[in-house]
């Protein structure tokens, strides 16, 4: 996104070069549209001790403490924002959002 034309009057106006152009509110907003976040689906967890861990090898199950039938958690920058269900769509995974979670 470019300049307005106000602002680049303001620029040429302007001698000190410390002194940065005021952005608009929406200016504001929209930059933050660009920024990546980590998404996380948490299918679930398992504790094991160190042990199993390093018996671990092809083939190996490891249960999660998540039944089958309970929602996935979906996580932004490791905060939970919604629920969902495990699809395929083609062939990979994904998450059908079921219930978005707010914090209050």
């Amino acid at each position: 996104m470019g300049i307005t034309e106000k602002e680049r009057d303001l620029a040429d106006t302007n001698t000190d070069s410390d002194t940065e152009i005021e952005l608009t509110d929406l200016q504001h907003e929209n930059a933050v549209y660009d920024v990546s976040v980590d998404v996380i689906a948490v299918l679930g967890v398992a504790e094991m001790k160190i042990e199993q861990v390093l018996r671990l090898g092809r083939g190996a199950v490891v249960e999660l403490e998540h039944r089958v039938d309970e929602p996935v958690d979906l996580m932004v920058n490791g905060q939970l924002i919604a629920k969902g269900e495990v699809v395929v769509v083609e062939d990979r995974l994904a998450i059908q959002v079921t219930k978005i979670i707010t914090n209050k």
